[in-house]
């Protein structure tokens, strides 16, 4: 007796799901691999972040001249110490900025580079906000006269969701550098810095390590690999498997 041909052992139904499950396949492990060099992107990314923060660090003659943007991205995350003054009443509470479950306030005030004209936005540390009294600024020491600031440099606040544009006052949700330049006339560096240190002047500085996010990638890309690897488990199981078992208890 002839053996069934493959069109008659399937029916469209099969050919359908092994089509589908091939796409599944072949788009859950693309994703995968692309997550995967994400990933790699991102530990060289890491590892050059590392070797900034272990040159010997920067004075604040680096950041008073003009920078391009490739020099900028060369400066990130250097450490530097900078010696100026602070411009106390420019000072700004960016709110909305949690720290270890806390509520409060980023402290950033601009400080004028000693015998420059360059005025640095430096992030300080961060304040608790009052508990009740939402506009109540905290009691934050601002020295006047020569100082040392120690930090590294780093891109402005990340901007958060605020309705509405902010205004001119102390406590504010987001810091625009341009809007900032115009408003105060300030000859702003391109740059700020995050000062860095044990905490003073009622400040906290528990910033968290400079990261590139690298186990985020290969986390995701273990999911889709893992869903890749479900998609064609559950066909086999279900369509060849289970029916082969199924068709030799019938025989």
């Amino acid at each position: 007796m002839a053996e069934p041909s493959s069109r008659t052992r399937f029916g469209w139904r099969f050919w359908l799901l092994l089509a589908a499950t091939l796409a599944g396949v072949a788009i859950t492990s693309s994703l995968g691999r692309w997550q995967l060099s994400r990933g790699a992107e991102k530990e060289a990314l890491q590892a050059a972040i590392t070797a900034r923060q272990q040159q010997p660090a920067l004075d604040g003659a680096t950041l008073a001249r003009p920078l391009t943007p490739t020099q900028k991205d060369t400066l990130l995350h250097r450490t530097i110490t900078l010696r100026g003054e602070w411009l106390a009443d420019r000072t700004v509470f960016l709110d909305n900025r949690p720290m270890q479950g806390q509520a409060g306030f980023f402290v950033v005030t601009p400080l004028r580079l000693a015998g420059s004209d360059t005025v640095l936005l430096v992030q300080r540390g961060w304040a608790p906000r009052h508990q009740r009294q939402r506009e109540s600024l905290p009691p934050v020491d601002t020295p006047a006269g020569p100082v040392q600031v120690n930090g590294r440099i780093a891109e402005h606040p990340s901007r958060v969701y605020q309705l509405g544009t902010d205004s001119a006052g102390p406590i504010r949700q987001n810091l625009d550098l341009e809007a900032f330049r115009a408003e105060t006339g300030l000859p702003l560096a391109s740059v700020m810095v995050l000062q860095t240190g044990p905490p003073s002047d009622g400040l906290r500085r528990d910033w968290p390590e400079a990261a590139s996010g690298v186990d985020k990638h290969y986390g995701y890309a273990f999911q889709w690999f893992g869903l890749c690897t479900l998609i064609g488990l559950l066909f086999l199981w279900f369509q060849v498997v289970r029916p082969f078992y199924r068709s030799r208890r019938l025989a």
